[in-house]
């Protein structure tokens, strides 16, 4: 089998997972995952070895390795992007950096999906039509108005805000919490970008990233 590795610790805590199939296609899909929502960096190689473990596999089987790169907290990000680093400096796997908000798109299986999670109070990251901003709560009405999108990934806080529920409500807008669902349905992105061994910094789009503000 061959085995892809999903971290991130954009979010709150760490979220790490192995996922796998048979070369021919024609054996189980393996699937295995640790979501600790106190976790800290340090505790990222030892959650790696706990899912290698229950899988019976060694890490030469894992060939591509797939990691958030923000918005979400800096120091996460930093964390993650670095373990993700050490483990393919030799080159026997790919390293893969996604967007966080492309990552979470995919936990919608419709094309017109839109992102919504929060930044700071009543600031949020949007993500539509595939571009990504950092909107207040009457812009990102004001966007998803436009763009009417059928469903939104949100986090618990977009998920409770009064103004953001009504309008989802009122547009019939489905939601999808950004909790719950297996890091495997990121495994599309692996077809839409290019691997990297070395990811820059300034890759990384950490919570403060205020574009256009």
């Amino acid at each position: 089998m061959s085995f892809d590795l999903y971290v991130d610790t954009s979010r709150k805590g760490i979220s790490i997972a192995i996922a796998g199939k048979s070369l021919d296609g024609c054996g189980d899909a393996f699937y295995k995952e640790i979501v600790d929502p106190e976790a800290r960096g340090e505790t990222l190689s030892k959650n790696l070895d706990s899912l290698l473990g229950q899988g019976r596999i060694a890490l030469q089987d894992i060939k591509r390795v797939m990691v958030t790169l923000g918005p979400g907290s800096f120091s996460g990000l930093r964390t993650g992007v670095a373990f993700c680093q050490g483990i393919c400096f030799s080159g026997a796997r790919k390293l893969y950096g996604v967007s966080t908000l492309e990552a979470l798109e995919c936990f919608s299986k419709a094309l017109d999906t839109a992102v919504v999670v929060k930044a700071r109070k009543d600031y949020w990251y949007l993500r539509l039509c595939g571009q990504e901003s950092f909107d207040s709560t009457d812009d990102v009405i004001a966007k998803l108005g436009a763009g009417t999108p059928k469903f939104a990934v949100v986090d618990a806080t977009a998920r409770d805000d009064a103004r953001l529920t009504e309008f989802f409500s009122t547009k019939s807008i489905k939601t999808v919490l950004d909790e719950g669902n297996p890091l495997s349905l990121w495994a599309r992105l692996f077809e839409n970008h290019e691997p990297s061994l070395i990811q820059e910094a300034n890759y990384i789009q950490p919570s403060y990233f205020e574009k256009g503000h």
